[in-house]
Formats: structure tokens, C-alpha cells, sequence
């Protein structure tokens, strides 16, 4: 499987979060990750960032911030110009949504871990 770097928006260290497992997976499964939250730390040996440095080579985001707090980021994540945008669930957001298909942005409502078990990443 090609590496497809992967920002993980809403990363946290919180071992019992989905976002968590998500980047352990995402490593374990041989994808470059970048971090990005508003919790201090790391996960699988990557620092958790804030979200202001705007990374061009960004494959997938995958999103574990709900839609009341996506608003914010708008226009970090549009600035970010990624292939694709994963809305894991409780994440859908259908103006989001919209806004990325209209810049040619992928988008899916699916789970991240779920497609890395069978093998659709």
C-alpha cells in the first residue's frame, strides 16, 4: 500500500480516543502522519500541532472534530488543498462537505479505522 500522508485533525494522546487509534493504525499500516489538535503531546512518536502551519503535501485529512467546532476550521482545512477529506462518524458535516467538492476535494463519510481493517484506505 502507497504511503498516503495523513493529517489527523482533532489528534489527541487520550489512548481511549478514536482519533488516537487512528494514528497508531495509520503508522502501524505504513502512512506518514501529521498531527494536529489542541492537546498537548504526541502520538506515535509525532508531536500534536496547532492548526496554523498549512502542509501542501497532505493526502487525507481525517476528521475527528465535530461539526459545531469545524467551523473554525474552514479555512485551515480548504487552505490545506488535500485529496481527500474522511469525515469519521459524529464529523459529518454537509456544508464542509460542499465547500471541499467545490474546490475538487474528495470527500467520504466513512471510518478511517474501519477502511484501514479492509484494506480500502
Amino acid at each position: 500500500m502507497a504511503d498516503k500522508k495523513t493529517l489527523i485533525l482533532g489528534a489527541t494522546p487520550n489512548t481511549g480516543r478514536y482519533a488516537n487509534l487512528a494514528a497508531n493504525r495509520l503508522v502501524r499500516s505504513g502512512h506518514t502522519i501529521v498531527n494536529v489538535g489542541i492537546k498537548e503531546g504526541e502520538v506515535a512518536g509525532v508531536p500534536i500541532e496547532k492548526p496554523e502551519t498549512i502542509h501542501n503535501d497532505i493526502d487525507t485529512i481525517t476528521l475527528y472534530v465535530g461539526p459545531a467546532n469545524q467551523q473554525g476550521l474552514y479555512n485551515y482545512i480548504l487552505a490545506t488543498n488535500p485529496k481527500r477529506i474522511i469525515f469519521n462518524p459524529g464529523t459529518e458535516n454537509s456544508e464542509l462537505r460542499r465547500m471541499a467538492n467545490d474546490k475538487g476535494i474528495e470527500t467520504e463519510y466513512a471510518c478511517t479505522l474501519v477502511m484501514l481493517s479492509i484494506g480500502q484506505y
